[in-house]
């Protein structure tokens, strides 16, 4: 990256609009790849959307755990939405054109949907450890307002969290290839993406680990294997899930970190893997390994009344 130092003579400069390079070296065949992406997104938007209908439409799910579940369809719906537009728009008509503004918007609700689902996820852990180490009290500390305080307290830790990020980038000079790429010292972007990472999925991460370490002190006190086995399994969903969120997550980072000699197309399919595959395996993972969400939703495709 080139130091503003080198650029003393050139005008402060904003492209009206970037350039989007899809898959790079894969152009030629963007109209196959669009067959798996298109179908993905028709999962995830799928899966997603039965999964809030089957939840508000049963009221014998009309618990914690399940209005935690909610939370994370919604997440991945509007996580999907936030590329879906851009990404087929590329690969089915080729408009590789964005506006500047555009740009900084997408960026702002793909990043922020990303630490909500983050967030999430750790308060499923937390709903995970209060349901297994204090069952007894587990309706009595997860209340329907609680809950809400915890979606709205997600939702606000997000915007704060990325709200500086379209000014931090507003302020800067870009090259004038339409390409984002910034011809200025980006030192302040890269501290306060740092932060970011570091105090949302970083610390995220670690209480998830921290949680389940509860759990399983709590597990292994139980008298009965069969006992134990019952409430490994509440947790299963939740763990396949948390792999298929912070695996792609740490990937992605550790590729744009140290793998910068990799070709631009292992960049951008690991970005894609990371930002699609998380909403098409939510619903999938919840369908197969929660048969009160499976049946529910089988209901919601039959059009079967409430249970």
């Amino acid at each position: 990256m080139l130091s503003s130092q080198s650029f003393v003579h050139i005008s402060f400069f904003q492209p009206p609009a970037f350039l989007l390079m899809g898959i790079p070296g894969m152009e030629a065949v963007h109209g196959w790849i669009s067959i798996p992406f298109s179908s993905m997104y028709t999962v995830a938007l799928t899966g997603n959307g039965l999964i809030l209908l089957a939840v508000r439409r049963t009221p014998s799910l009309h618990q914690p755990m399940y209005y935690f579940l909610s939370m994370l369809a919604l997440t991945d719906v509007g996580l999907t939405l936030s590329t879906m537009p851009t990404t087929l728009a590329v690969l089915w008509f080729d408009h590789r054109l964005i506006g500047f503004n555009a740009c900084l918007v997408q960026m702002f609700f793909l990043h922020s949907f990303s630490v909500v689902e983050s967030s999430v996820l750790l308060a499923m852990s937390f709903d995970r450890v209060v349901a297994i180490s204090n069952p007894l009290r587990y309706a009595a500390v997860l209340t329907n307002n609680v809950i809400i305080r915890i979606g709205l307290a997600i939702v606000a830790r997000a915007t704060l969290s990325l709200f500086p990020v379209p000014f931090l980038l507003k302020r800067l000079n870009f090259c004038p290839n339409k390409t984002l790429l910034a011809c200025a010292d980006i030192t302040i972007n890269i501290l306060y993406g740092l932060y970011v990472v570091l105090s949302t999925g970083g610390i995220d991460s670690l209480l998830i680990v921290l949680s389940y370490t509860l759990i399983l002190h709590t597990v292994m006190g139980l008298a009965s294997p069969r006992e134990r086995i019952r409430a490994l399994n509440t947790c299963v969903s939740h763990i396949l899930a948390v792999f298929a969120f912070f695996i792609p997550g740490i990937t992605m980072s550790m590729i744009h970190r140290f793998g910068r000699h990799l070709p631009h197309m292992v960049h951008a399919l690991v970005a894609y893997v990371y930002l699609v595959v998380p909403p098409v395996l939510n619903p999938i993972i919840y369908s197969v390994k929660s048969k009160p969400i499976r049946e529910a939703m089988l209901r919601v495709l039959r059009g079967g009344g409430q249970s």
